[in-house]
């Protein structure tokens, strides 16, 4: 498992009862977590600190219930990168905290690549991974089929300070701008992807992980570059284990390019403890 343990603006603080409580920069946030089976809590006197509590819904769905009043949205910092955060609809804030692990590891291959790096980012959400693209260096094409999603990774990249850096931002159904991509002749040095469990995209099309990720890798083939420099798939789809991700790649990765394939599991710490939360799988190819 690849802890994202460099976080100053973000920590988990305790965890029990399927919930989490975290910091993020001065707001204390209390968020359900499936993973979370225990009971126990660690240091009960904190969870009183907590601004406001997310609670789900047995109908569906959820709202957050507030403590205090705290910002409608707010800046965090990861090392030179900012992004901007704020409780969502569900339970979400617009950033997955654990993906600095991802984060820190494009943006080495990007540095030590001493060459033009163009990005293609899909199912970009919020755009973490392209901010950390962009900071590295690459271009970076950002397709996502939400206008918000894509409105908010706008406002990372400009908080970021790099807004005069190359990228572009597509509201688009993601098979749909692959196959318009095969058709152009364009080529990327690198794929990102972090596909839903289940989704709609621009004009209602459906995705299911289980019966749709194998045909878009295969489709992404046909945009690869002849110089590839990584694939990264990313997922949190219950079920589905890392190797998963790893043979998908090892099946459509041309045999001419060499390269090494990775898998494995994300989590995060609990500060002043040894436990760790897991938060999804991986799986990469790389040059």
């Amino acid at each position: 498992m690849e802890i994202a343990n460099k976080w100053k603006d973000y920590e988990i603080l305790d965890m029990a009862n399927g919930e989490k409580l975290e910091r993020w920069g001065k707001n204390i946030l209390i968020r359900p977590d499936p993973q979370i089976i225990w009971t126990e809590k660690t240091f009960p006197e904190k969870w009183k600190m907590a601004d406001a509590r997310y609670i789900r819904s047995h109908a569906g769905g959820g709202n957050w219930k507030y403590n205090k009043q705290i910002p409608k949205a707010w800046k965090i910092t990861y090392n030179n990168l900012t992004f901007n955060v704020k409780p969502m609809g569900f339970k979400h804030t617009g950033l997955f905290p654990e993906q600095a692990v991802n984060w820190d590891w494009m943006m080495d291959k990007i540095k030590n690549s001493n060459r033009e790096i163009k990005v293609l980012n899909l199912f970009a959400y919020t755009g973490g991974a392209t901010v950390a693209c962009l900071k590295a260096g690459a271009s970076v094409c950002h397709v996502d089929s939400s206008k918000g999603m894509c409105e908010w990774a706008k406002e990372n990249v400009q908080s970021s300070g790099l807004k005069e850096k190359p990228v572009r931002f597509l509201i688009d159904d993601v098979v749909k701008f692959v196959k318009r991509e095969i058709r152009r002749k364009n080529k990327y040095d690198a794929i990102i992807m972090d596909p839903p469990s289940y989704g709609r995209g621009t004009n209602g099309e459906v995705w299911k992980f289980e019966e749709n990720i194998a045909d878009l890798i295969k489709l992404c083939m046909e945009v690869l570059s002849d110089r590839p420099l990584f694939f990264l798939i990313n997922s949190y789809t219950t079920g589905i284990s890392s190797q998963v991700l790893e043979n998908l790649l090892k099946i459509n990765i041309p045999k001419k390019i060499n390269g090494k394939f990775s898998n494995g599991e994300l989590g995060l710490p609990m500060t002043n403890s040894k436990l760790i939360l897991p938060c999804g799988i991986y799986g990469r190819w790389e040059e």
